[in-house]
């Protein structure tokens, strides 16, 4: 699917809980269709996200299963909000998925990294070295396009009604020199500014905890407002985005979190750890050991 054809998030949103809707109601796909005076197909079409339904569509199909009115009120406010689009929408050039789109939506967001400050703290020295070394192929304007993606997604911390963010970083986030010494200085310079914000938590694993629970890779959960919108945990590596919405799962990587969040240091002690380490660049060209 192309960015155009692709459900949005809201969309797919909307076709899960459509389809988890009939299910709770007993009723087969085609008695539903049936009863609705519908085609089967047309049905699979809204509950597959492949055709946006409209609200009086939504509004028929949640009289027919119940679960009452305030269910049936989300959900058609759903439906009107389908086709609104974010900021996301300017830069459709550089992003693919429905990350940013995912990020945007969400109240909490908790994430642990291995490699690189998460995307939302970095400053954008640090990020554009990143954004090179990832993709050399392509030219520096695509580049510059993507730095200007990643800096606009920083605004999501900044509203009145900002999500929460809580990062966890293994030590070895710290001690890698990206963009180069001064460079790293000031990134960590800038975490160090961030972590004053009552909406962010920063926290550090350090080298010395030995085996951890956070050994098998890094990971985003990204959690909603209200109960229609369960947990999602984002993952990317080289084979492309992931998106876990099976219950379980996620539940296992909210655990994961939590065990990797008892043996990290904690927010002051992080703090600090922090801004030794971006001493240390500032009094070397080499990375501090």
């Amino acid at each position: 699917m192309t960015p155009e054809q692709s459900p949005t998030v809201r969309h797919r949103r909307l076709a899960r809980q459509l389809r988890e809707a009939r299910k709770h109601s007993g009723m087969s796909m085609e008695a539903a269709a049936a009863a609705l005076g519908w085609s089967r197909p047309k049905l699979v079409r809204f509950e597959t996200a492949k055709t946006r339904p409209r609200p009086a569509d939504v509004a028929a199909m949640l009289d027919l299963y119940g679960g009452g009115d305030a269910i049936k009120l989300a959900l058609v406010q759903l439906a009107k909000d389908i086709r609104k689009r974010g900021w996301w929408a300017a830069f459709n050039d550089v992003l693919t998925g429905s990350f940013a789109e995912l990020e945007d939506d969400a109240v909490r967001i908790r994430t642990w990294q291995v490699q690189f400050v998460p995307g939302l703290l970095q400053i954008s020295d640090y990020a554009l070295a990143l954004i090179r070394i990832g993709s050399p192929e392509q030219s520096e304007a695509v580049h510059l396009r993507r730095l200007q993606a990643r800096m606009a997604r920083r605004t999501i911390l900044e509203r009145q009604e900002g999500s929460s963010l809580a990062v966890i970083l293994d030590e070895a986030v710290l001690r890698r020199p990206v963009g180069g010494p001064e460079v790293m200085a000031r990134q960590l310079d800038a975490l160090v500014n961030e972590s004053k914000k009552s909406n962010i938590s920063l926290r550090v694993l350090p080298a010395a905890s030995g085996e951890h629970a956070g050994m098998d890779g890094p990971f985003v959960v990204l959690s909603f407002e209200g109960a229609l919108d369960p947990d999602v945990v984002y993952l990317e590596g080289m084979g492309g985005e992931i998106y876990v919405e099976d219950v379980g799962q996620v539940n296992r990587c909210n655990v994961r979190f939590d065990r990797i969040s008892d043996q990290a240091l904690s927010e002051e002690r992080s703090v600090q750890l922090i801004a030794d380490i971006a001493k240390e660049y500032r009094q070397t060209d080499e990375p501090p050991s």
